[in-house]
């Protein structure tokens, strides 16, 4: 008999809204996650230490363990802290970084993982994908995928607005993600997968065309939302191939660089913009502009607090921070004076 479906990972539990974490404690109690609530809570700085604080009730039988930072060292840390003491799951509350670390552990333990994101910076909420610093720089880490994703948004609107609007640049760059995917289709054979781009796709339209913005709940909920299907998207395709492409080599270029040039979602949007100019797609080119236009993001090099000579430099050391990826930047092959002056060209076209 012929296959006719396939299996995909996904969170068993989702749940977006103003005041979400009030059902925690029920969340924890269900016999998928845990029996009687035994778990392990891994905690960020800042909103999660005062999102801990207001549900401590609900967390009686759970033990709370402090994460400093996003490092390969603070995963490893923490996977040490857990190791052996039988807990059912691993619940990380936090940024960013937390969930980074919390998704690593948990996965190096064979425990089940919930998320409970305190902000909408990028993609990582709720994807298969731990990028943590190590001595080498920053790197990215397959991890399981979390088993609950918790968004309560009264704690997003808490969070500094450059945060939630980091997560538009990162969800929007899906969209020069796939246009690399299927160039790589066409030029190497480099087969991709419709589902993973049906999410990915979906995902950063459904941001990309709104016109209301993060004073919404509305908008947040799409967003939070968006966040969460480009995370699926990287578990179907079992790589991060559907939201990451010459828009997120430059990024990790520019990370590694000049680090602070930026936070994530910054660099991702501004990235995908000049991938699509480089491309010449003036149509998604314009919709990014746009996008990031509306939502007061970085679009040009300046924005970033970088020199055109700067970025031009990321740009040439882009290819190298991921080599398996074959992007418009591979594709071009621009030697350091070609690509300065296309650099100079976006600058001129964009900067006003």
């Amino acid at each position: 008999m012929p296959l006719l479906a396939r299996m995909l990972l996904s969170p068993l539990f989702i749940d977006i809204r103003a005041g979400a974490v009030s059902g925690l404690g029920d969340l924890l109690s269900d016999r998928r996650i845990s029996s009687d609530g035994h778990v392990a809570v891994a905690v960020g700085p800042g909103q999660g230490e005062r999102l801990i604080e207001a549900i401590q009730p609900a967390l009686s039988n759970a033990d709370v363990f402090t994460v400093r930072g996003g490092s390969l060292e603070a995963a490893g840390e923490l996977q040490a802290e857990l190791r052996g003491k039988n807990y059912d799951a691993l619940v990380g509350i936090g940024g960013g970084r937390t969930l980074d670390v919390a998704k690593y552990a948990a996965t190096r333990l064979a425990l089940p993982m919930v998320a409970v994101a305190t902000n909408l910076a990028h993609d990582g909420i709720a994807s298969p994908v731990s990028s943590l610093l190590h001595e080498g720089g920053k790197g990215s880490f397959g991890v399981g995928l979390p088993m609950a994703v918790v968004v309560d948004l009264d704690y997003v609107r808490a969070s500094p607005a450059r945060m939630v609007r980091s997560g538009i640049g990162d969800v929007v760059s899906n969209l020069s993600a796939i246009a690399d995917w299927h160039l790589a289709e066409r030029e190497r054979q480099e087969p991709v997968d419709g589902l993973a781009v049906t999410f990915a796709r979906t995902a950063a339209q459904a941001v990309a065309h709104r016109t209301d913005g993060i004073e919404s709940d509305e908008f947040l909920t799409a967003l939070a939302e968006a966040l969460v299907l480009s995370g699926m998207a990287m578990a179907a395709a079992g790589s991060s191939r559907p939201c990451s492409g010459s828009d997120h080599e430059i990024l990790h270029a520019v990370d590694r660089l000049f680090p602070g040039a930026g936070n994530h979602g910054e660099l991702a949007g501004v990235g995908a913009l000049y991938s699509f100019f480089l491309s010449g797609d003036d149509e998604s080119a314009a919709l990014v502009d746009a996008c990031l236009r509306r939502h007061e993001l970085p679009r040009v090099p300046a924005d970033l607090g970088l020199s055109a000579e700067q970025f031009a430099e990321a740009v040439v050391l882009a290819p190298s921070t991921r080599p398996d990826r074959y992007t418009i930047l591979e594709h071009l092959d621009l030697d350091p004076a070609a690509v300065r002056d296309r650099v100079d060209a976006f600058v001129e076209s964009y900067g006003g």
